[in-house]
């Protein structure tokens, strides 16, 4: 619980403009981990220089932290939130647990630069992560996806 208001406290910046951090964290992901573009066929023929100022992008990285920001709020109480998100991600998009673990690393870097999240709130971050993916890939068993 403490780790999950830990990182609440630094939630409100990026909460001000999900669509700014939301593209800075898929421009990053898909900068420092290429193959993840691919997992968004709408996305994998943008060329790198054109991905910080694409709203598509921007558009994509505010409902992914919007979904974390709901993740974050529910503090462990998310399994009607994640369910959903689970049978999405295994069934239409077939996204690989790791995949979450890059773009959660990565949004630990963006919270860090924008959003003052210090070496604990980094570290509370994680835990947090750690919890969600856990969760996320029980889920994806139940549904039968090993990815």
């Amino acid at each position: 619980m403490a780790d999950f208001d830990v990182v609440l406290k630094h939630w409100g910046p990026v909460e001000a403009d999900y669509s700014a951090h939301g593209n800075l964290v898929l421009t990053r992901l898909f900068t420092e981990h290429p193959e993840t573009q691919t997992l968004f066929p709408k996305f994998a023929g943008i060329a790198k220089g054109d991905l910080a100022g694409n709203t598509a992008v921007s558009a994509h990285g505010a409902t992914v932290l919007k979904k974390l920001g709901d993740l974050l709020k529910a503090k462990g109480n998310h399994a009607t939130i994640l369910k959903p998100l689970a049978d999405s991600h295994a069934n239409k998009h077939r996204i690989a647990i790791n995949n979450f673990k890059l773009i959660s690393e990565v949004i630990i870097k963006v919270m860090a630069e924008k959003a003052g999240l210090d070496p604990a709130g980094q570290q509370a971050m994680r835990n947090v992560m750690a919890v969600v993916i856990a969760d996320l890939e029980a889920n994806y068993k139940e549904l039968g996806f090993s990815g």
